[in-house]
């Protein structure tokens, strides 16, 4: 396990070391171009399975580096367009409870604090939605709202088991056994070498 803060190390030699790449609150612009290339093929190519949590869907024009088309596109061809900067409670519900991601998770859990992103377009048509959170939970009636509203997801489209989890902002989910739960599932799903065809 080796923890990186920047994409300059990220090559395919770098990659062909793990069997999983945990993006941790780590943002999808400003990589380099050898990162970027090396990353698309470790995905598209199956070589380890992906993990990444909220701002990995930060998508759009930020500190001045342009949107990166193909994350843009494995995140479910979404692109950034609001959130919820002072916060709100929601309740999430799964959607896919017979997915590995989900075991042992309750069919629905309330996560009291988050932003909450919203998006130009739900991811849904593009992607495997393994739970939403429902806006009409939110604990701030003036939250701006999306609609359909998927938070957790994989995309099948990968050769890589790959998940993604919106929830991600602070320390505080880590009391949340929901979330803990999610987490784990995720990344021992993610890391397994040989997927199955019934648990893909």
């Amino acid at each position: 396990m080796d923890y990186i803060t920047n994409t300059a190390s990220i090559t395919e030699t770098f990659l062909a070391k793990y069997r999983l790449v945990l993006q941790l609150d780590f943002v999808p612009y400003g990589w380099k171009p050898e990162a970027m290339a090396a990353f698309k093929a470790y995905i598209e190519e199956g070589k380890g399975g992906w993990v990444g949590l909220h701002h990995a869907t930060l998508l759009g024009t930020f500190d001045g580096y342009p949107m990166w088309p193909w994350f843009s596109d494995f995140m479910g061809t979404i692109k950034f367009k609001n959130y919820i900067p002072k916060f709100t409670s929601g309740t999430v519900r799964v959607e896919d409870k017979a997915h590995a991601c989900m075991k042992d998770v309750p069919e629905s859990f309330i996560i009291s604090k988050e932003e909450w992103y919203t998006y130009d377009r739900s991811p849904r048509t593009n992607v495997h939605v393994l739970a939403s959170v429902d806006e009409a939970t939110y604990s701030d009636p003036s939250a701006v709202r999306m609609g359909d509203h998927p938070v957790i997801w994989i995309n099948e489209r990968m050769a890589a088991r790959n998940v993604y989890i919106f929830m991600g902002h602070g320390p505080w989910l880590f009391e949340n056994e929901a979330f803990t739960t999610i987490f784990r599932n995720a990344i021992l799903w993610a890391a397994e070498k040989q997927p199955s065809a019934k648990s893909k």
